[in-house]
This record gives structure tokens, sequence and C-alpha cells, in this order.
């Protein structure tokens, strides 16, 4: 079985990286379709995945809807076959392709279906030491001895791992300095003089990590719509609170700690995020206090500013601009609710944005285009 969550189509990245792993641990056959090229509009962008089950089951989308049937019967060419294929979509006529529907795919998509073998494992492996990986991945070449599929993996050590056949180290350079100016994941062309290569360079951080300190049942919608957005969800409680799985299920570790043992709750500060939510001054003095002395980027406290000009004061550091920019108060958008989910949304909302590195306004008043657009030449 493909997917164990409850809605596949919707899974985040970490859940399919879950899934690749589980299958990878289990060798289960799997093919992986990726979206390596958007020309025009696209409800995901390159990157996105999705996996295919020989039995048609699916995790993952690669688009609204308008092509996820089609791919999973070109999966089966794959399964047939174990060989690595790019399938390209034209969307761009919705009045007359059988794709479109009108489901906001209105572009020309091009997609790579490939086995998911072996040449996973290294990606997997640095996701479970949560470090970053770029995975290289031929998926054109006019070059006889290289063939479409190989790949190579770059580590965050920038050691590289080859597999399925070697990609020569001069195309891997050329395609890495030709994505300083483009998305984290995007088609390249690299010539060389035996000829032309279309590389897909796929840059991969690992899941993100949330640390909520707090013991209330405001902590719980906070840690379900994290989860649902692609969060590890840790839970930091006082000592003595309850820490039984079911009292904040969304979060794969509760604890109960004292507020600056952080040893074994932040082991990669700069993919993690904390939100300090315990309802308690003394408590929240302590944990900002600690985390401060970590390389966490952002520390979101709730409550007023006044509160925290309070808890400033009373700190054992003066803070300085650098300290003043890692935290957020009030934490969170300005939704304008007060319900406790609105607020669980208001605080994700400002997550997300910031795990992105967007302000989070409104998109009515963003000028250009929704998504930075790579250049894929």
């Amino acid at each position: 079985m493909v997917h164990t969550t409850e809605s596949p189509w919707s899974a985040t990245s970490s859940d399919i990286r879950q899934t690749m792993r589980r299958l990878l641990t289990k060798d289960t056959d799997a093919v992986i379709a990726t979206v390596v090229d958007v020309d025009g509009s696209g409800y995901r962008r390159p990157g996105a995945k999705m996996i295919i089950g020989e039995d048609g089951e699916s995790i993952g989308a690669v688009t609204a809807g308008c092509l996820e049937g089609p791919i999973v019967d070109v999966a089966q060419q794959t399964f047939t076959d174990g060989v690595p294929r790019l399938e390209t979509y034209d969307l761009t006529n919705t009045e007359d392709n059988e794709w479109g529907l009108g489901l906001g795919c209105n572009g020309v998509i091009d997609i790579f279906l490939e086995p998911l073998d072996i040449s996973f494992e290294p990606v997997v492996g640095e996701f479970a030491a949560k470090r970053s990986a770029t995975v290289l991945t031929v998926i054109e070449s006019g070059i006889p001895d290289i063939t479409i599929g190989d790949r190579t993996v770059v580590a965050e050590n920038g050691q590289a791992s080859r597999s399925r056949d070697k990609i020569p180290t001069a195309v891997v350079n050329r395609a890495l300095d030709s994505t300083n100016d483009s998305g984290p994941s995007t088609a390249v062309t690299v010539s060389t003089e035996d000829g032309d290569i279309r590389v897909f360079v796929d840059q991969l951080e690992p899941t993100p990590d949330l640390l909520l300190f707090g013991s209330q049942e405001d902590i719980n919608p906070v840690a379900s719509l994290a989860a649902q957005a692609g969060f590890r969800v840790q839970v930091a409680t006082s000592r003595g609170a309850r820490v039984d799985d079911d009292r904040f299920p969304a979060a794969e570790k509760v604890v109960a700690t004292h507020p600056t043992d952080l040893n074994n709750l932040v082991t990669a500060p700069e993919h993690t995020y904390a939100v300090l939510m315990s309802h308690n001054f003394l408590d929240d003095q302590l944990a900002l206090d600690a985390l401060l002395d970590t390389q966490i980027s952002y520390i979101g406290l709730m409550g007023p500013r006044k509160r925290f000009q309070k808890l400033r004061e009373t700190l054992d550091r003066e803070l300085d601009a650098s300290d003043c920019e890692q935290i957020a108060t009030p934490v969170g958008l300005d939704l304008g609710s007060g319900d406790p989910t609105a607020i669980g949304f208001s605080i994700v909302a400002e997550l997300i944005a910031v795990h992105n590195d967007r302000d989070g306004g409104r998109l009515k008043k963003k000028e250009g285009p929704i998504h930075n657009r790579a250049n894929s030449g």
C-alpha cells in the first residue's frame, strides 16, 4: 500500500518523504512522478511529487487533479519496463484539451516519472539526519554516454553520491551554477562539446521542526494545522504536566521538561521554529532566554507588546537588533479573529510565510506572478 494517510492527494512534502522511506525499507515497487518544469500557470510548481503504487493507488499531487489519472496510466509503463520517462502535458487550450478541465492548470507541464529505487536512499538518509540535499537528475540527454535518469545527490557537506550512472562533475557544477538565480527546484540545460543535457536540479530542505512551549488547549489548533502544513511538531510542556499521546494528537513528540532544557528538542536549529504559548510569564522568560542561545531563526511569542516589554526587562541580556528580528511578537498574521482555530491559522500562516521567506500579504496586492519564475533555459 502506497499511502497510509486519510487524504493522500493533499499529502505534504513530509508525507511524501516518509512514504519514500517506508517503501524503500520494505523494498516495495513504486513510481515517483515529479514536476520538473512549468511554462505558464500550474497548480503545483517544479519539485512537486506524487508516488504511485502498482495497484494504481497514489499519494501526493502534481496538479489540481487534471493530470493525476493520466499520470497513473503512464506510470504503469514505467512499472513494466523500468525506464524513466519525461512526459509533457500542454494544458494551454482548455476548450479542446482533454486534461484542462478549467482547474487552474493553463500551462505546459513537464513531469518526470521514474522507479523509486536505491538512487533515492542518499536523499532519504540526509532527511533522516535533518540535513538538506540537492538532487540532480538527467531528464533529457543528447549524449550517448549519459542516460535519462542518471543521478547525482549532493549532500549538505558538499559530498556527492552518484547512482544509476555517473553525471560528469563538470556538468554537475555547471548545472548548480545555473540555478543560483532560480527557484529551489528548476530544470536547466547544460551544453557540452558532445551535446546538450537537460538536468532537473531539486534543492531539498529537511522537514521543518516546530517546537511549541505550553500545556493548554490552545496548543492543539496550532499543532494540528502546522502538522497539516508539513511541520514536524513537538510539544514541550511544564514539568509534571500530562504527556500522554491523546493530549496533543498532532504532535510527534510530547515531553515534560524545564523550559531551558533544549538539548533533545533543538537538534537542527536552522530548520526549527519555536512558539512560546505557555501563558506563564516565568516559563516564557526562561524558554526565550534559552532559545536565543541557539541558531533558531524564528521565535514566536504569544501576548501583547506590553507583556514582551516587561519580559524583556527581566531577561539576563540586552536584546540587540538581531535578537529582536528573531522574535515575532505578537505572534501571527493579522486575520482579525479571536476564535481559537482562527488564532491557530494566524500563527501557522506566519510560520508558513517565514519558512518560505514571504511577508504573508494578500496575493491581490502582489505585483507580478504568484510564484517566482525560474529560468529553465
